[in-house]
């Protein structure tokens, strides 16, 4: 929180963010990011967020990008995103049949499924 308020004493256009959630408990998570959300609704701020908790942060996104070995292999409004069927699998962790486990999974040919 004091890194974030650092960063607005400048007056920012733009911040950037990576893994805010990290090391918080749940309840300072959803904290964290309806401050984001009103930084970026009210006061005109836009974020550029790295997160890995897509749950919560799915919620506050208008658009997301799925990075594979630093490679944009996806980019979708963060509504449609969690719709999108290799989304659910490979980083939700969910199919059809309920949890999926990948430590067998052969991750370097995940981005041509993707097309």
């Amino acid at each position: 929180m004091t890194a974030i308020g650092r960063a607005l004493m400048a007056r920012p256009k733009l911040v950037l963010l990576d893994e805010p959630s990290m090391g918080l408990s749940p309840q300072l998570v959803g904290g964290i990011f309806e401050i984001i959300d009103t930084l970026n609704t009210q006061e005109g701020v836009s974020v550029l967020l790295a997160e890995q908790n897509t749950a919560v942060e799915l919620r506050y996104a208008q658009y997301g990008y799925i990075l594979e070995n630093g490679y944009v292999i996806l980019e979708e409004t963060a509504k449609n995103l969690p719709e999108n069927k290799n989304v659910k699998e490979f980083y939700l962790g969910l199919n059809s049949g309920g949890r999926k486990n990948y430590r067998n999974t052969n991750r370097y040919h995940l981005r041509e499924q993707w097309s």
